[in-house]
């Protein structure tokens, strides 16, 4: 079948797949560096999921109190739960304060202080003096900083030249002799495939929560380029930590950012009680992410919920006054109003815990740069593959990620990416000549898919996984309920060789994509799935009620797992990188979370 297929190459110096804010900022330095530069998405750049991010961007700036990014990378390695590798967290909280400066060189509308600076409002988990004080770190424009940031990289990626391949759909990684060298792509709008060679082919194709049923991502956050690394024999790392964000609409999943309760928003329970005082007494409803979600999901479990199911709890914002909600969170009293039902400034709003982000992904060093387990190496670089943002594992989140900390790690590794790649590629170089056949797997798979004829509708299939996530996957898990989930799980991916698709034709064939999501969904819902139930304590968001302790003796190590094309797991680890970057910082031991 793959010779029905007509193919158009292209030949780049790099090419990016992705359009989002790791996306967007590793073309824009691309392009900035002389090298021929081209960005595949799926989606209209400035309709990418970073659109939707809204608190801000962590860096320690100083401008509404003292700071210092040391004591950035303290809150970011125990918000970690130490499983953060150190040297990348080093790279991260110092490279922050010249990245975010940049943007704002860039024309980032930041919110403005009276005397003209960046404004900075607190998030959770961010503290001073190594845990002694509360931080005003966060950098916002009002509530939508994602937008702020997508919009202006898009700009000045298209002032630099980068050329755009709007609505074109990865397909696979063209993988030879172990390295990558470009990747595969059906164009939706005539439908034509095409071959984008490349020297450097960087992966940002953001998250996987819609394995889930409850998640506050887009329907395009399938993780489409974690699972080309998982069919090109590349593992994924960490899979079996997803965070649950505390602040999801109740019944919608819609984010309220932690930016709310960082402005002065406060949790209750049906009696009234501010109860985070409870689970976190320093921190309160500004503790960690993970801390705050279990916090809640033991409230309902303990019968006070609010609501007449008792399902859920109250975010109370009616103490703020209007005019300062319409200043700083104009957004979220309209997401309230829409999808809740709710004015902000009378009623509190109805919250629950949603998907939100996943810390696990594709294996990378600080530069970008994917690495692999070989030979009893566990830092093998893949030569012309590289990874970055939420489709990446760094790893600067570890166990746990810190709010604001997603758009910094957008924003520094994709400049540091750019930065590798403009020291690895000569512009204009050469491409080596590939096997006539090289795509020819690729384009079987895709001629399967696009002609299946089974009787089992995507949409069904899918829903069956999102259930069984939702329910078996979630903030508390145990090993017997992980065990039946995998069972469930595996009857769901066997029931996809049953799945049909519609519609045979090439241009514009939605049934098509979403089926192809929902194979890249179901191959990264079997790892997550895999690593949860293989990792024997917990840590950050994996609370696993049956080892309900941090064990550091066994477990302070990344989990690796490959999925083989018979769907079998393996695992192996990788060491945390318990060492720091440079001598400007001291490595920050394994200690006990006080909040």
């Amino acid at each position: 079948m793959a010779k029905s297929y007509t193919i158009i190459e292209h030949r780049y110096d790099a090419v990016v797949v992705g359009a989002g804010g790791a996306g967007l900022r590793a073309t824009l330095g691309l392009a900035q560096r002389g090298l021929k530069t081209a960005c595949l998405t799926k989606v209209f750049p400035t309709r990418s999921h970073t659109v939707a991010a809204q608190g801000g961007i962590s860096a320690a700036l100083g401008n509404m109190g003292e700071d210092d990014w040391r004591w950035h990378m303290y809150d970011t390695v125990k918000g970690s739960d130490w499983l953060g590798d150190q040297d990348a967290i080093e790279y991260l909280c110092r490279e922050a304060i010249p990245s975010v400066i940049e943007l704002e060189h860039y024309g980032v509308p930041f919110s403005r202080t009276a005397d003209g600076k960046i404004y900075q409002r607190p998030f959770g988990g961010m503290t001073t003096h190594f845990g002694d004080g509360k931080a005003v770190r966060t950098c916002a424009a009002a509530d939508h900083t994602g937008h702020a940031i997508l919009h202006t990289l898009y700009q000045q990626s298209l002032k630099h030249r980068a050329e755009f391949f709007i609505e074109y759909i990865a397909l696979d990684l063209i993988m030879e002799e172990g390295g990558c060298r470009g990747v595969l792509a059906w164009r939706l709008d005539d439908g034509t495939l095409h071959l984008f060679r490349a020297h450097a082919t960087l992966l940002a194709t953001g998250g996987y929560g819609r394995c889930y049923f409850s998640c506050t991502s887009a329907h395009t956050c399938t993780g489409d380029g974690n699972a080309m690394a998982l069919r090109a024999g590349l593992p994924l790392q960490d899979m079996e930590f997803v965070q649950f964000h505390p602040t999801g609409i109740y019944g919608a999943g819609c984010l309220i950012t932690e930016g709310v309760r960082g402005e002065g928003g406060y949790l209750c329970n049906s009696e009234g009680e501010r109860f985070m005082s409870r689970y976190a007494p320093h921190a309160r409803d500004l503790a960690s992410r993970d801390v705050v979600s279990r916090a809640i999901t033991l409230e309902i479990r303990e019968g006070r919920g609010v609501g007449p199911n008792k399902d859920h709890i109250h975010l109370h914002l009616e103490h703020l006054s209007p005019e300062f909600i319409q200043e700083q969170l104009p957004g979220i009293a309209e997401l309230a109003r829409i999808f809740a039902g709710v004015d902000v400034a009378r009623d509190p709003i109805p919250v629950l815990p949603t998907v939100h982000y996943n810390m696990g992904g594709i294996p990378t060093n600080y530069r970008g740069e994917v690495v692999t387990s070989r030979g009893g190496n566990p830092e093998v670089v893949v030569p012309g593959l590289m990874a970055i943002g939420e489709a990446a594992c760094v790893s600067v989140h570890g166990a746990n990620r810190l709010g604001s900390n997603s758009l910094l790690d957008l924003v520094v590794f994709g400049r540091a990416a750019s930065i590798r790649c403009a020291e690895l590629i000569m512009p204009g170089q050469l491409h080596r000549p590939l096997p006539a056949d090289a795509c020819d797997p690729f384009l079987d798979r895709f001629d399967r898919l696009r002609h299946a004829n089974g009787p089992l509708n995507p949409a069904d299939i899918r829903l069956g996984m999102q259930r069984t996530m939702q329910s078996h996957a979630s903030v508390f898990r145990t090993g017997e309920v992980l065990k039946e989930g995998l069972e469930q799980l595996k009857a769901v991916m066997d029931s996809f060789t049953d799945v049909k698709v519609s519609d045979r034709s090439l241009v514009w064939n939605t049934d098509l994509v979403e089926t192809l999501e929902l194979q890249n969904l179901l191959q990264q819902a079997r790892v997550t799935i895999e690593g949860a139930l293989n990792r024997e304590e917990s840590r950050g968001s994996h609370a696993r009620e049956d080892f309900p302790l941090r064990d550091d003796q066994n477990w302070l190590k990344h989990s690796l797992l490959w999925l083989d094309e018979n769907h079998r797991v393996s695992i192996d680890y990788r060491p945390v990188h318990l060492y720091s970057l440079t001598d400007e910082v001291e490595v920050i031991q394994p200690s006990k979370r006080v909040y």
